[in-house]
């Protein structure tokens, strides 16, 4: 499709890879790019993985006091300014993690209560990470609650039998996505996801297909630029991720988001 003649003005950012890693900060010039776009009248939306607690630092790091961000995978959509929740695509995380406990005894499972923080039967990796309250909970509990997102973690497992043994989980109300670099696995309400949740946004704001960019670095990515008018990966993103961007920019050290915006954004 391609960006139409002129700046973008939906704009769509990946957190984790794209404008931070971990122990580095957003830089001052990213910041600054994402801070000219706003000026200029563009919708920057954070659309990240991450929950909305661990998304509102994120907000103020790059001083957006207003609009939209979407998180959770797209499950959760919320309003900047209040940065409270205005949609919450939740589903019934019982029968998914009945289906991957049958085929991952030791997994470890981890529900997001929006706002308030996550029930989990174990520790994972990226607690460290986490914000807001954190409660170790039974299997029984977990799956009491609707929940918009659902992590699932398998301590002695690899990713490529993760992904071999995934091909026999379908549950009817849920989509997943794998993690890059670790076995674990995200799974939503089948049909929501980064792309999904855009298109919405896109809707509401009367915003022209082909004025639409995405930048970002992971599978949880794939939708997102697929959906884009003009699509960016990160330079070292996986290979699946950079067969499906118009362009691949600088990692996240060289200031690969900025690199894009100032074409249009100084």
């Amino acid at each position: 499709m391609g960006l139409a003649g002129g700046a973008p003005k939906l704009i769509a950012l990946d957190v984790d890879g794209t404008l931070l890693s971990k122990g580095v900060d957003i830089s001052a010039r990213v910041g600054a790019a994402v801070s000219a776009a706003v000026s200029a009248g563009a919708h920057v939306v954070v659309t990240t993985g991450r929950t909305l607690l661990t998304t509102r630092p994120v907000l103020s790091a790059l001083g957006l006091a207003e609009g939209h961000a979407l998180c959770s995978n797209g499950a959760v959509h919320i309003d900047v300014a209040r940065g409270e929740p205005v949609a919450v695509q939740s589903f019934d995380p019982g029968p998914a993690v009945l289906a991957l406990s049958a085929l991952f005894p030791a997994m470890v499972f981890a529900a997001e209560q929006v706002g308030v923080g996550t029930w989990a039967t174990g520790h994972g990796p990226g607690e460290e990470f986490s914000i807001g309250d954190f409660q170790l909970v039974d299997h029984r509990t977990l799956s009491s609650v609707p929940t918009p997102r659902l992590n699932g973690w398998w301590p002695d497992g690899s990713p490529d039998e993760m992904l071999r043994l995934l091909q026999e989980f379908d549950v009817p109300d849920a989509s997943w996505v794998h993690g890059e670099y670790g076995p674990w696995l995200t799974v939503s309400r089948r049909g929501v996801s980064k792309g999904w949740a855009l298109e919405q946004l896109r809707l509401l704001l009367g915003v022209e297909a082909d004025a639409t960019l995405a930048i970002g670095d992971g599978f949880n990515d794939r939708e997102m630029l697929r959906w884009a008018a003009h699509s960016v990966a990160m330079a070292g993103s996986p290979d699946a991720v950079l067969a499906l961007a118009d362009e691949v920019t600088g990692d996240v050290s060289e200031d690969g988001v900025a690199t894009v915006l100032e074409r249009w954004f100084v």
